[in-house]
């Protein structure tokens, strides 16, 4: 039995905001203790506050993306990666002119029920 499995049909998580999410692992997959995702967000894109449940490491691939953890704002670029820590409140957004292309790991994994996004306009 092989000890390794190749991911090539990662879970297209469908959104309504424009974003790309393509989840190779995580509870799509049934991995709960990881998620890694492949995303894209347009130009102009955000999303409510959040509250996680789950330390969560970004690395940008191009494009700029903007965090705002805790109240304080962190924008990072191509080649620049964060662990933001569980229990942060965070919102992410890409304010820029460009999309934005990253990837995401979560540790365990990403699910709606640990992510506990407020709900919009709450700050």
């Amino acid at each position: 039995m092989k000890k390794y499995t190749i991911q090539q049909t990662p879970f297209v998580v469908p959104t309504t905001d424009g974003k790309l999410i393509e989840e190779h692992w995580g509870n799509s997959t049934g991995n709960a203790e990881v998620s890694i995702a492949h995303m894209v967000a347009p130009a102009g894109w955000s999303e409510p506050h959040q509250t996680p449940e789950f330390d969560e490491f970004t690395f940008i691939i191009s494009g700029k993306k903007q965090f705002e953890i805790d109240g304080e704002t962190v924008v990072l670029e191509k080649g620049q990666s964060i662990r933001i820590g569980k229990g942060a409140r965070i919102r992410y957004s890409n304010p820029f002119p460009e999309e934005c292309e990253y990837l995401s790991v979560c540790l365990p994994a990403f699910s709606m029920e640990s992510v506990h996004r407020e709900e919009e306009g709450v700050d």
